[in-house]
Order: structure tokens, then C-alpha cells, then sequence
């Protein structure tokens, strides 16, 4: 899933006309900011990493990332924002798509579970965040939560298109069921962070899909 590009609305007091050249300039450094916190939450966690690590990373001035984000929960939630609204703009994408198999959408959700899984330290950013939801700013909490909540009603929408369609055949409900593949997907990319076995989470998602096909496959 491709990062959207970011900008920053400034005043002009002097009320003439701002230099694009330096705009997009101010923009790009506000990506690159975002860029590393959001890895820097994914591979450290929210709390172990501080606006001296990003400016180490980019070259640049603390004072050059408080331009930006004049507080580490402003970066946080840029961060979750940004995260969460690439994230639903492609299942927006997917689910729009009629002519996809219920099963093909399922896959197109777990890309990015197993993207992270083959990289040495990375987490979903909202899964990383959830293990630190108790210290987390009330912002940022709110959109962890949104984050889950969100997901689950998209997997049990697909859950239900393919009960549907004759796709699928749930052992449970259509929301538990949801419920059960986010844990699987976030748990099993925790477990692989520590054990290094990429298989953990391909394993899971094996065994999902073989469950959810069941019926199809014994006729």
C-alpha cells in the first residue's frame, strides 16, 4: 500500500506569495519525519523512541521536526492518522471491487500482515501501539481503538458477502469470526517478532482460509 502524501497548511502573515519550491520542500521533510516515527513505533514501540532519534536518522534539527509536529503526541496521532487512512483506503478499494472472489479480498486484507512478517523487527503500527495502550496519550488511544474496531466491521462484511455468496462457511458468527482473524493475524506477527520464524503468520493464515473453504472443498 503506497504512503499518501502528506502537507502542512501554514499562515502567510506577510500575505505574499509562498515559495512552492520551499512548500514542497517543508512537506517532504514532514513525510520523512512521519516516515521514521511510523517505523520507529513499528520496530521500537511509541515510548522508546524520542524527536532526537528522527532528527539523527534524517540529518536534521530537533527544532526542524517541532516545526512539524510541536509535540510527540502531535506526531503520534499524524502517525496512527496517516497509517489508518492508507490502510482504509485500500479496503475501501477492495471491497468496492464486485468481481473479486470473497477469498481474493481476504488475501488482499493479509498482504500487508505478511509483508511485515518478512521483515527482520516490524509490526502492524497499531498492533505495536496496542501493547503500549495504557501510556499511550488519549488521542492516540482513541484511534488504536477505531483502528480494531474498524477492522473487525470490514472483515465481518466480507465474512458475510462470502456466506453469501456461497464462498464461505463460518463454525461462528460473522463478527467473532472477524474477531478471530485480527487476533490471529496481530498475534501471530508478535510471536514471529520474537521467534524470527517467518511461518508463523503464513501458517495462520493457511489455517484460516482452510477453515473458511471447508465446505466448498468437501463437495
Amino acid at each position: 500500500m503506497r504512503k499518501p502524501r502528506t502537507t502542512k497548511r501554514t499562515l502567510n502573515p506577510s500575505n505574499r506569495p509562498s515559495n512552492k519550491a520551499s512548500d514542497g520542500r517543508r512537506a517532504e521533510t514532514a513525510d520523512e519525519i512521519l516516515d521514521v516515527a511510523e517505523t520507529l513505533i513499528q520496530t521500537r514501540g511509541y515510548s522508546a523512541f524520542s524527536y532526537q532519534d528522527i532528527a539523527d536518522a534524517l540529518g536534521i534539527r530537533k527544532a526542524s521536526i517541532h516545526y512539524h509536529f510541536a509535540s510527540k503526541t502531535d506526531l503520534g496521532v499524524a502517525v496512527v492518522d496517516r497509517y489508518v487512512g492508507r490502510f482504509g483506503a485500500a479496503l475501501a478499494a477492495v471491497a468496492a471491487d464486485e468481481s473479486q472472489s470473497s477469498m481474493t479480498m481476504l488475501d488482499h486484507y493479509v498482504e500487508p500482515y505478511l509483508a511485515f512478517a518478512d521483515t527482520s523487527d516490524r509490526a502492524c503500527l497499531c498492533g505495536a501501539l496496542a501493547g503500549e495502550m495504557m501510556v499511550l496519550p488519549a488521542e492516540m488511544r482513541r484511534r488504536v481503538d477505531r483502528f480494531f474496531t474498524s477492522h473487525q466491521a470490514w472483515l465481518s462484511g466480507i465474512l458475510d458477502r462470502g456466506v453469501a455468496r456461497g464462498e464461505f462457511k463460518l463454525a461462528a458468527p460473522a463478527a467473532k469470526t472477524a474477531k478471530l482473524i485480527l487476533g490471529a493475524l496481530q498475534g501471530a506477527l508478535l510471536v514471529k517478532r520474537t521467534t524470527g520464524d517467518a511461518t508463523q503468520l503464513r501458517d495462520v493464515v493457511a489455517v484460516l482460509k482452510s477453515q473458511l473453504a471447508a465446505e466448498k472443498r468437501a463437495r
